[in-house]
């Protein structure tokens, strides 16, 4: 169940992983590095990437349970 769980939420989690780290690797460019866990774009896209999986798996099992 978990795992057909994640495989249906992992568009979620690509889309976020790659906005973030396009998105946070231009602001890391100009200087910006506020919000930026440990100093590094790749942790903070991960992160980011793992909370929007679990928050869509909640939402998947919850819609369809």
């Amino acid at each position: 169940m978990i795992q057909q769980l994640a495989l249906q939420s992992s568009g979620a989690a690509i889309g976020v992983f790659l906005g973030l780290l396009i998105g946070l690797t231009l602001r890391k460019r100009k200087g910006r590095t506020e919000g930026i866990l440990a100093g590094s774009v790749l942790v903070t896209a991960s992160a980011g990437a793992g909370l929007a999986l679990i928050v869509m798996m909640a939402i998947t099992y919850f819609t369809t349970a």
